[in-house]
C-alpha cells in the first residue's frame, strides 16, 4: 500500500510539473477573459454604441442582409445581437480570392446596421482591436489552431484525472480518526518557513478550491476534447450527441430557397410553438445564421431555459429550403447531460446570469490556478535541492 501511494505521489509530482507552465498561462489568460467584454469595450470602444432597448433594434434578417452587403466577398455564418453591438461571424466564400483582406468578424450598430468595425480575430498585426481575441486564442488553443486545441484537450483530460489523484494524496493513511487527521491538510500555518508556507498554500488551496478546479479542468475537456467528454457524459446521462445533431441535418446546401426574412419569420413561429409545447417563455430573439454544410438556418432566442447572458441560447435548426424543424436545442430542462454541459459552459466563461460577483470569482480562480501551479513547482524545486544535498552528505560521509 505504501509503494502504491508513493507511486501515485510520483505520478502527481511529474504530471503537475508537465502541466504547470500551461496551467499558469491558462490561469492568467482566463482571469482576463472573465472580463472579456468589459476589456473589449475599454480597448476598442469604437465597436460599441450606447445600449438600446430591443424595440429600437433592427430585425435579425435586416441585420443579416446589411452585413452580407458589407462583405460580398464572404458569407454571413451567424450574427448575435446585443443592445450595444451586433457581432457577425463571416467566412470567405469558396473560389479564388478577389484580393479583399480576410476578415472573420464584422460589428454593426443594432439600430441602423452601420458598420462599427471589422477584424480577423487573433491577428495582432491589426493592433489593439485584436488583443482580447488573441488572448482568447492563446487560452483556447495556445494560438496554434486545431492542433493547439487538441493538445490542450489532452492536457485538460490529464489535469482532470490529476485533480482526483491530488485529492486522494491529501487523505491520511488509513481510516482511523480520518477527519481529525485530515483537518491539518485544510490549514495554512502562518509562522513557519517559506517552504512550509508554500506547501500548505499548495495543499490547502487545492482542497478549498477543488470543486472549482475540477470544474475548470473537465469543462476544458468539453471544449477541446469533445469526443472524450461526450463519451463520458452519454455513459452516465441522457445527452444530445454530435452524431444526432449531424443526422438531423446532413445535406449540404449553398443556395437555400428561403431568404433571411423567411427564415426569421418561420423561426419565430417555430420557437413560439415549442415554447407553448415545452412550457418555457421566449424573451427576445438574438441570433440567426446559416450553415451551408448542414443546409439549415439557425434561430436563437433568450428564453427562461437559459443559464447565461451572452452565449449558448435556446436554439432551433430549420431546413434552408422548406423551413421544416430539424433540431430543437434547449439549454436546460430536456436532457440532464445537456443541462450539465450548459452549466459547465456558463461557469467556465464566468457568465452565470451576468453576475459581476461570479465574474470576479472566475477572475480570482484564474489567478489562484496560476499561483497553485507556481507553488507546486517551488515545492518540487526545494525538495529536489534537499534530496541532492542529502545525497552529497551521504557521499561525503562514506
Amino acid at each position: 500500500m505504501v509503494l502504491v501511494r508513493h507511486g501515485i505521489l510520483l505520478l502527481h509530482r511529474y504530471v503537475g510539473l508537465a502541466l504547470a507552465l500551461f496551467l499558469i498561462v491558462l490561469g492568467l489568460t482566463g482571469s482576463l477573459l472573465a472580463f472579456n467584454r468589459d476589456l473589449e469595450r475599454l480597448i476598442s470602444p469604437q465597436l460599441f454604441v450606447d445600449p438600446l432597448p430591443s424595440s429600437k433594434m433592427l430585425g435579425l434578417a435586416d441585420l443579416a442582409e446589411r452585413a452580407q452587403a458589407l462583405v460580398p466577398e464572404a458569407r454571413v455564418v451567424y450574427l448575435y445581437v446585443e443592445p450595444d453591438q451586433v457581432t457577425v461571424t463571416v467566412l470567405p466564400r469558396a473560389g479564388p480570392s478577389n484580393g479583399a483582406p480576410a476578415i472573420t468578424t464584422l460589428f454593426l450598430d443594432p439600430a441602423t446596421g452601420r458598420e462599427l468595425g471589422r477584424r480577423q480575430d487573433g491577428d495582432l498585426s491589426e493592433g489593439l482591436i485584436n488583443l482580447m481575441p488573441f488572448i482568447y486564442r492563446l487560452h483556447r488553443e495556445l494560438a496554434a489552431g486545431p492542433w493547439g486545441a487538441f493538445f490542450l484537450g489532452v492536457l485538460a483530460l490529464v489535469w482532470s484525472i490529476d485533480c482526483v489523484v491530488a485529492l486522494y494524496l491529501t487523505f491520511p493513511k488509513g481510516w482511523r480518526e480520518f477527519w481529525r487527521r485530515w483537518k491539518p491538510s485544510w490549514q495554512v500555518k502562518r509562522r513557519t518557513s517559506t517552504f512550509r508556507l508554500n506547501f500548505d498554500l499548495h495543499r490547502a488551496g487545492s482542497l478549498w478550491l477543488w470543486p472549482a478546479l475540477f470544474m475548470f479542468a473537465w469543462s476544458s475537456v468539453m471544449f477541446d476534447l469533445p469526443t472524450a467528454y461526450e463519451w463520458a457524459t452519454k455513459s452516465l446521462f441522457a445527452t444530445t450527441t454530435l452524431e444526432s445533431i449531424l443526422a438531423a441535418a446532413s445535406h449540404p446546401n449553398d443556395t437555400p430557397q428561403l431568404n433571411w426574412h423567411q427564415a426569421e419569420t418561420i423561426g419565430a413561429r417555430l420557437m413560439a410553438e415549442l415554447a407553448e409545447q415545452h412550457h418555457f417563455a421566449v424573451r427576445t430573439p438574438d441570433g440567426i445564421g446559416y450553415l451551408p454544410e448542414q443546409g439549415v438556418y439557425v434561430y436563437d432566442a433568450q428564453t427562461s431555459l437559459d443559464v447565461w447572458r451572452f452565449g449558448w441560447k435556446t436554439g432551433i435548426w430549420l431546413d434552408g429550403d422548406t423551413g421544416a424543424l430539424r433540431m430543437f436545442m434547449p439549454t436546460t430542462g430536456d436532457r440532464l447531460g445537456d443541462t450539465i454541459s450548459t452549466w459547465l459552459r456558463a461557469l467556465h466563461f464566468g457568465d452565470v446570469a451576468n453576475s459581476f460577483l461570479y465574474r470576479c470569482f472566475d477572475c480570482l480562480m484564474g489567478l489562484a490556478l496560476a499561483a497553485l501551479s507556481a507553488t507546486g513547482v517551488y515545492v518540487w524545486l526545494r525538495k529536489r535541492a534537499a534530496r541532492k544535498h542529502a545525497r552529497r552528505a551521504i557521499a561525503g560521509a562514506s
